[in-house]
């Protein structure tokens, strides 16, 4: 063997085991575990939706995930400072946040619906909370919403949505609006109400990616158009939403 051809070998194998090791580098991913169903806390250990479809695509990518955990408000600037790859953790994609990160294409339609009890006629569509009993969270875009457009209804005003929930449960309330992961999840939980399938509002849900990581960006929206394609997606969207939710 030639010195040419010893040196040939071995730059193609370092250069492979180059490669392997590129792509077994972790993901590393931001995100706020207090947000049920979403990202949230089971026995010390992370669950919900979020953290399984963070599973699905990076089995598909074919890296390992690596998280660490922080507030809300942290995430974002973990992803600038270079100390995290990626934000998933139910974040809204707005004109603002696109301004210092990029986001991958959706990857759930979030925003707030109306809940009512299953089987109730009166309401099959947001116009029809007109002059009904509403219950709302108090502080959250709720309240400002029926105050601004639907100023005959009659707001049924609560401290916690566990409470909100109850109201509609007791006839206190002819509907709730909410939040669409905690009405869908309420709903599969308890079997008693429905979501309408007409929003109220409309905001999606996207992972943020360091705008250094173009790369990684590509990756993530292959990997959610197969998941969608496997029926990966559908299968979770059932397992938390339960059967029916979009």
């Amino acid at each position: 063997m030639t010195f040419r051809s010893l040196l040939l070998g071995t730059s193609l194998t370092l250069a492979l085991f180059s490669g392997v090791t590129q792509a077994a580098d972790p993901i590393r991913v931001a995100i706020d575990p207090t947000f049920p169903p979403m990202e949230y806390m089971n026995n010390n250990q992370r669950t919900g939706f979020d953290v399984d479809l963070a599973d699905a695509l990076a089995k598909k990518i074919g890296r390992p995930l690596v998280y660490t955990d922080m507030d809300f408000k942290a995430m974002i600037p973990s992803v600038l400072s270079g100390r995290q790859d990626i934000v998933l953790s139910a974040i809204y994609i707005t004109d603002d946040r696109k301004k210092v990160v990029d986001f991958t294409d959706p990857y759930f339609t979030a925003g707030l619906v109306v809940m009512v009890k299953k089987g109730d006629k009166r309401i099959t569509s947001p116009k029809d909370i007109a002059g009904k009993r509403v219950a709302v969270q108090v502080g959250t875009k709720s309240v400002n919403l029926l105050t601004e457009q639907y100023p005959t209804v009659q707001r049924v005003e609560v401290e916690k949505n566990e409470e909100m929930f109850n109201s509609l449960e007791a006839g206190r309330a002819d509907a709730v609006v909410s939040g669409k992961p905690a009405a869908l999840l309420y709903s599969k939980t308890r079997g008693t109400t429905e979501v309408l399938s007409e929003p109220l509002t409309q905001e999606d849900y996207g992972i943020a990616v360091s705008k250094n990581e173009p790369e990684l960006r590509q990756q993530l929206n292959t990997a959610l158009k197969a998941i969608r394609a496997d029926g990966t997606y559908d299968a979770l969207m059932k397992k938390w939403f339960g059967t029916g939710a979009k």
